[in-house]
C-alpha cells in the first residue's frame, strides 16, 4: 500500500467508464490496474495481490460474477466490490453470495462507490442505499 492507501484493480468492459472510476476513487486509493474482462483481473489479482477489486458483472470472457467466484477459490484475501447496471434483486444475490462486500449501482457511482470501498477495507458490507430493501436477510 502507497503512502497507507489501499491497492484497487478495477475491471470493466468500457474504457471511458474505467476512467471515470479512477477520477472518483483515486484521491483514497491506489489503483494498480484497470483491465477489461474478468480473466484480465484474475491475472491481475495473482500478479499483483491488491487489496480490493472492483468488477463489473456484464464482461467478455469472464463475467464478474463467475469471476469473482474464481477470485474466492483461490483463497486470497482480495475484497470484492461489484460497481454494476444491473439493479435486480437476483443478480445482486448472486453477486454477494460470491463473498462481494459491495455491491453498487453505477448510477450511483459519485455517492457510494468510496463508502463502499471503506466498509469493504474493514470488512463490512455496503449495498447501494436504492437497492437496500432487496437484500435477503
Amino acid at each position: 500500500m502507497e503512502h497507507g492507501r489501499a491497492s484497487l484493480v478495477l475491471a470493466d468492459d468500457h474504457e471511458d467508464f474505467l476512467a471515470t472510476i479512477v477520477r472518483h476513487v483515486e484521491s483514497d486509493f491506489e489503483v494498480v490496474a484497470t483491465v477489461n474482462n474478468g480473466q484480465a483481473l484474475l491475472d491481475e489479482v495473482a500478479r499483483l495481490q491488491p487489496d480490493m477489486v472492483v468488477l463489473d458483472i456484464s464482461m467478455p470472457v469472464l463475467n464478474g460474477i463467475d469471476t469473482a467466484r474464481k477470485l474466492q477459490a483461490t483463497g486470497a484475501p482480495t475484497r470484492i466490490v461489484f460497481l454494476t447496471v444491473q439493479a435486480d434483486p437476483d443478480y445482486m444475490r448472486a453477486a454477494l453470495g460470491t463473498g462481494a462486500l459491495g455491491y453498487v449501482l453505477k448510477s450511483e457511482l459519485a455517492s457510494d462507490l468510496l463508502p463502499c470501498l471503506r466498509a469493504a477495507l474493514v470488512g463490512r458490507s455496503f449495498v447501494s442505499p436504492s437497492l437496500a430493501g432487496c437484500r435477503t436477510p
